[in-house]
């Protein structure tokens, strides 16, 4: 389980560092990665919404579908703006591709097993995503509207990785 969660952030950190060291995304490709792992969530939360009872992992996969789905309706209501059209990447599929494995696995959990995984599952997700970001995205942003919109939801992001850690140690996993 914790397996899988280490080897997507190490392709996404990958990812990130090659693009760091010369194949730089573009505004656009940027757009689309961050609106693809914000989706991503939103899908995490709906699986734990149809498999778990824990309330607290309950209430947090409800606020991962507000708060997801706030952020992607201003990227979606910005692209239209600018109207432009996100671009497909390496990072925004690999992103889909580790999802879909990690739904694969989650899907075969209940109860605390599914909780715990979910869990760690959204520490680690949040870290990565994160850091990728602060790190890689903010950085990188050439259009201001867009890097305000991602430090603005850094912000909820971050609160998100926080919720994360204290529901992992709420709910007592193992580490």
């Amino acid at each position: 389980m914790k397996l899988l969660t280490i080897a997507f952030a190490i392709s996404v950190a990958a990812i990130g560092a090659s693009a760091q060291a010369g194949d730089a995304m573009n505004d656009l490709e940027i757009a689309h990665t961050a609106y693809t792992a914000g989706g991503l969530d939103i899908r995490y939360a709906h699986l734990a919404l149809g498999i778990s009872e824990n309330p607290q992992v309950r209430e947090f996969a409800e606020t991962m579908i507000r708060d997801h789905t706030a952020v992607n309706d201003a990227a979606g209501a910005l692209i239209a703006e600018l109207n432009v059209t996100p671009q497909d990447n390496d990072l925004s599929r690999a992103l889909v591709e580790g999802a879909a494995a990690k739904r694969a696995e989650l899907v075969a959990l209940s109860g605390n097993a599914f909780d715990c995984a979910y869990a760690t599952n959204e520490l680690g997700y949040h870290q990565v995503v994160n850091k990728t970001v602060a790190e890689n995205f903010i950085p990188a942003v050439t259009v201001e509207p867009l890097k305000a919109l991602l430090e603005d939801a850094l912000v909820t992001f971050r609160a998100h990785e926080t919720h994360a850690e204290h529901m992992v140690a709420g709910l007592q996993c193992a580490g």
